[in-house]
């Protein structure tokens, strides 16, 4: 059972890293579910302290993904469209057969959402690039917790390899 946790884990693992660029799944909670599988193997010790604090961050990383693109937004001009343009051209940038699509989808997305709510040219651009501001910003903190997650379970994994592959 132990072996069936830990692949399980392993593979919310990636889903949560995957889930740190896909707006459709959440990274870091994810990641955390994976965690926790680790944990509720009987060769790993029970950590309460490292579940409850990695368990807050991910709440935490979570709500502020939703409150950064909303800042930049704001912060430049923008409007809700381009926070749904944001994530449309998201969407479709990763179907893109061009490296970086998301990264390209993701901004013309925005500007495309802030022209067809009817703003100039420049006050698009500008409130495009502070929408996609904060998308890049919650998309790297989700990266990085999600990272920091899997580094704590490849730590673990190795630390108890031992009765975790008795075979």
């Amino acid at each position: 059972m132990d072996i069936v946790l830990l692949v399980i884990g392993f593979i919310l693992m990636l889903v949560g890293i995957l889930g740190s660029f896909l707006p459709v799944l959440p990274g870091p909670p994810v990641s955390w579910i994976g965690l926790l599988l680790l944990y509720l193997t009987k060769a790993v010790p029970d950590d309460w302290w490292i579940l409850g604090i990695t368990a807050a961050a991910a709440i935490l990383v979570f709500v502020l993904d939703y409150i950064i693109p909303a800042m930049g937004t704001k912060k430049f001009g923008g409007s809700k469209a381009g926070m749904w343009g944001t994530m449309i051209g998201l969407v479709i940038g990763l179907f893109l057969p061009i490296p970086g699509g998301f990264i390209i989808g993701a901004f013309l997305g925005a500007f495309i959402g802030e022209i067809s709510n009817n703003m100039d040219k420049k006050k698009a651009l500008k409130a495009a690039f502070g929408s996609f501001l904060g998308f890049l910003t919650g998309t790297f903190l989700k990266f990085i917790l999600a990272v920091i997650y899997l580094g704590i379970f490849i730590v673990k994994v190795w630390e108890y390899r031992s009765p975790l592959f008795t075979f």
